[in-house]
């Protein structure tokens, strides 16, 4: 009878003893939690319907979601002042026919136009990197006179989306935003020949491109125009361009623009629509989870003010806890 009141008494401490650590285990863990809280940001446009300006929005207004949880946002201030710094890497496709080049004009007044705060630099896409012709530079006259006809060259067989990865990475350190403005018909020249369908199908190298710009913060915006050579003149490869810039443009919450198949009568609508958005735009930060290593993980960001769109990057490059 004792052994069998032992062998009780052990099972009932057993048993509380399990329950009690399963009872401290979610308490634990809400504690790891809460240690490894980082602070995340991202860039965002806000734009509203019918090109309309905005209403202003509040930080209480914007709702974020990472990896559908939703996340405490602790700052939101507008992309102006002592925000507003901004380093613009405009690049062109050297693949393009010279003659885009008598559109130019419209894109030295464009970067003429710029605030001081404003660093511009100008490079010239060929064989999967960049050519720097003018380092971000606060002198737009000289950032301006850096821009040259379009070679033209149907050596330069590169890839405007390794051209582009290529300079995320090398991108120079500085605080404020960074975006890339690029002028290329999409064509990836690197995957050349492809069958009709597979023209058709965006590059395999827009997912390495696109992953790069949304861990860097960097919105890759783009306006098409035609390059030479027959390539330029399948239906099938020039549908697969448009496709590869618009999938790299909308995961780095940005935009691409095109007239159709056809090189734009003048770039200034383009860039007027540009200004807006670099105009329109938000830094955002909050609170999430961080791990050992810093990781990109899916972002959505919407508001129940009426009438208004917040546009951003597909993913966000949450920071390793520390």
């Amino acid at each position: 009878m004792k052994i069998r009141s032992v062998l009780r008494l052990a099972l009932i401490l057993l048993s509380a003893g399990t329950i009690a650590a399963g009872i401290c285990s979610p308490i634990r863990a809400q504690q790891k939690t809460a240690a490894k809280t980082v602070m995340a940001k991202i860039l965002v446009t806000v734009m509203a319907e019918k090109d309309r300006n905005p209403p202003e929005i509040q930080k209480e207004d914007v709702i974020v979601r990472v990896n559908k949880e939703r996340m405490k946002v602790t700052h939101w201030e507008a992309a102006k002042g002592q925000y507003g710094g901004v380093a613009l890497f405009i690049v062109i496709d050297d693949v393009l026919d010279p003659t885009t080049g008598g559109l130019f004009s419209e894109l030295k007044d464009f970067i003429k136009a710029q605030p001081p705060t404003s660093l511009i630099a100008i490079g010239y896409m060929r064989n999967g990197g960049v050519q720097i012709a003018q380092d971000l530079t606060n002198d737009h006259e000289k950032a301006a006179n850096a821009v040259r006809l379009p070679t033209g060259n149907l050596g330069t067989t590169g890839s405007p989306y390794l051209s582009v990865e290529e300079l995320i990475r090398r991108w120079p350190n500085h605080g404020g935003r960074k975006e890339i403005l690029m002028l290329t018909d999409g064509i990836d020249r690197m995957q050349l020949p492809l069958s009709r369908m597979e023209a058709m199908t965006t590059s395999t190298y827009v997912d390495s491109a696109s992953s790069a710009a949304q861990r860097a913060g960097i919105p890759v915006y783009s306006i098409y125009a035609t390059g030479v050579g027959h390539v330029t003149r399948n239906a099938w490869l020039a549908q697969g361009g448009q496709n590869s810039m618009a999938k790299l443009a909308e995961e780095t919450g940005a935009e691409m623009f095109s007239l159709g198949f056809s090189n734009p009568v003048n770039l200034k609508p383009y860039l007027d629509d540009f200004q807006k958005i670099l105009n329109s735009q938000y830094w955002l930060a909050f609170d999430a989870p961080g791990e050992d290593k810093p990781k990109l993980k899916p972002i959505k960001i919407t508001t129940e003010v009426r009438g208004v769109e917040i546009i951003s990057a597909d993913g966000v490059l949450i920071p390793a806890a520390k």
